[in-house]
């Protein structure tokens, strides 16, 4: 956020985790973090690492391991419920460990996003659903089944 104007993460930067996560894209995406390559400095992000199995969490620290030795640049963020600390990766990655608390207002993180997320030309597109132009829209219901 302290980038208005630069673009958010690509797909191929962030891994959402989740049990059923395996160890080859575990394994893909932390190739793509540590392997150098000329494709700029992004930052990686996997988030809930901590939902890993123990296999994908134990496969995924040994390619860490490995790989990290090949590229000391590499930009690398884990985030993980503070609530499952104990799990696989958080313990192993505690030494890195810092706790996070959004430094901004939610009004002002909702603009940021809304700034990204917003369609310039919604001319037949699918955004117009979404209020504002919205490309991303987030449809709850407090009920279980009603066809959300």
């Amino acid at each position: 956020m302290n980038s208005p104007n630069q673009p958010l993460p690509t797909f191929d930067e962030v891994l959402l985790c989740t049990p059923q996560t395996t160890a080859e894209q575990v394994g893909l995406f932390l190739r793509r973090c540590l392997i150098p390559c000329h494709g700029g400095e992004k930052i990686y992000t996997m988030l809930y690492a901590d939902e890993l199995s123990y296999d994908v969490s134990c496969r995924a620290e040994e390619l860490f391991q490995h790989l990290q030795r090949y590229n000391s640049a590499y930009r690398l963020i884990i985030l993980c419920n503070c609530e499952r600390e104990h799990s696989y990766i958080p313990s192993v990655f505690s030494q890195y460990k810092v706790h996070m608390i959004p430094q901004r207002p939610l009004a002002e993180i909702q603009r940021y996003l809304q700034h990204h997320y917003r369609v310039t030309q919604p001319s037949s597109s699918a955004a117009s659903v979404f209020k504002d132009n919205m490309c991303v829209g987030i449809v709850s219901s407090k009920r279980a089944g009603v066809g959300k």
